[in-house]
């Protein structure tokens, strides 16, 4: 019967049915809920947002999960989107002494000395919060090295672009979007979205990309990590219209008032907009990159969403 249970638990887990897994487990009596349950009550509540009550989860399994760098990865993960980064540190370190070398721990590592960096620079006053709309010449832009990707045929598979195994994925990815929220969602936000990006939300509501590293054309060897895209919708914080949508990103990071913010990266100091100065709003944006660690510095990354999708692709 556990076992049934568990494999139940994996099939909904693969299927996103998250709240399920949390009902399921919440019936049994505490006192039933073994480690393995525990964690996977835990792992629920991290994919619905809910991270405190993660936290408390893993916690009542603490002695047991000192051995098992999966404890402490899931513990770190919670207190990461938390904004704990002092335990979450303290977890992904332990994570890496077990298991060294996972990709995932080292890149979440790497997320919190962002963090840290970003959170270090000074708070810039309403007057400095002002870009001009014309910020191309404002600073270098944080590009980085990186080693180019496998190209990935989208045509013979579009869903090849997304990956659903990132810590990221679950943060941004939303219900396939309907017809009326479309128009909602583009009615609220006062441009019209490209149908190119609106057709690639209808097979994949936003998410985190396989290829994290866009490279950039004006800087050869270079590129810009983007860690997830915003999909259509408002249930989700992460998506266009959630609490931490486009008009969040653009009012508390006093981005330029160009168009809709669709993408993200680590740090939380820039962002992949689609840009409608060109074309207005019911036009075909471009698409550019702000720095706002960076005195706001704009770089151009493609005339379209198309584009952008087709080259970001060819790795």
């Amino acid at each position: 019967m556990r076992e049934e249970l568990l494999t139940q638990l994996e099939d909904w887990h693969e299927e996103d049915e998250f709240q399920r897994i949390a009902e399921a487990i919440e019936e049994i009596p505490v006192e039933e809920q073994d480690y393995e349950l525990i964690s996977q009550l835990g792992r629920a509540y991290s994919n619905l947002e809910r991270y405190e009550d993660a936290i408390t989860q893993f916690l009542r399994i603490e002695e047991e999960g000192q051995e098992d760098p999966l404890w402490h990865y899931r513990i770190g993960l919670a207190y990461y989107y938390a904004e704990r980064y002092d335990e979450a540190e303290q977890a992904f370190r332990e994570a890496d002494r077990l298991e060294p070398g996972d990709e995932d721990t080292l890149e979440f590592l790497e997320w919190i000395e962002q963090e840290r960096e970003a959170s270090a620079e000074p708070d810039l006053d309403e007057e400095e919060a002002e870009p001009a709309e014309q910020a191309v010449t404002a600073g270098a832009p944080s590009f980085r090295t990186y080693q180019p990707a496998a190209a990935l045929d989208l045509e013979k598979d579009p869903l090849s672009f997304w990956n659903d195994d990132a810590p990221a994925a679950e943060l941004y990815r939303s219900d396939t979007p309907s017809e009326e929220l479309i128009a909602s969602v583009e009615e609220e936000l006062v441009f019209k979205l490209p149908e190119s990006y609106v057709s690639m939300m209808k097979l994949h509501n936003g998410g985190a990309p396989r290829n994290r590293f866009y490279p950039v054309e004006a800087a050869p060897g270079q590129a810009i990590e983007i860690t997830g895209i915003l999909g259509i919708g408002r249930e989700k914080k992460h998506s266009l219209c959630g609490s931490f949508g486009s008009r969040h990103i653009i009012e508390q990071g006093g981005y330029p008032e160009v168009g809709v913010v669709i993408g993200q990266g680590p740090s939380g100091y820039d962002c992949i907009m689609l840009d409608y100065r060109e074309t207005g709003n019911d036009g075909e944006p471009a698409v550019i990159h702000v720095d706002r660690g960076h005195g706001y510095a704009v770089t151009k990354l493609a005339e379209s969403f198309a584009d952008f999708i087709n080259r970001w692709a060819r790795g």
